[in-house]
């Protein structure tokens, strides 16, 4: 490891590496070894029974904090719900606690439950049953 100056003034530290220690680092010998001669790779079979890609749940939990018509507004904001479909959602979470408001695959769940964090409400990201 090397400290140098870089640009502006700023300490810059970097890997010195020769280049018979890149060589041994990318050895495409034990690569190889480790793929069949006849270029073909048996994958494991599943057990029976199991979904790849089960639906996920996007849950909003009731807090005490939020009102209720900036909840409406940030379902209508973020997920593009209609107005009476945001209140209707928002009425089941003040009521019953929780709501799910979509349901379909992981990533997109993910990513619905961060922007509903980011306006600062409670949800969560559940596997179907």
């Amino acid at each position: 490891m090397r400290n140098t100056r870089g640009h502006g003034g700023i300490l810059c530290t970097y890997f010195h590496f020769s280049l018979s220690a890149m060589r041994n680092i990318f050895d495409l010998s034990t690569i190889n070894k480790a793929i069949p001669s006849n270029g073909s790779v048996e994958l494991p079979e599943l057990e029976e029974g199991i979904e790849l890609d089960q639906p996920w749940n996007v849950v909003v939990h009731n807090d005490p904090v939020n009102l209720m018509s900036y909840v409406v507004k940030v379902f209508v904001k973020v997920l593009e719900f209609s107005q009476a479909k945001a209140e209707k959602h928002m009425w089941e979470v003040h009521k019953k606690g929780r709501s799910i408001v979509w349901s379909g695959n992981r990533e997109r769940g993910e990513l619905y439950v961060q922007q509903l964090h980011a306006y600062l409400l409670l949800a969560t990201l559940e596997q179907s049953v």
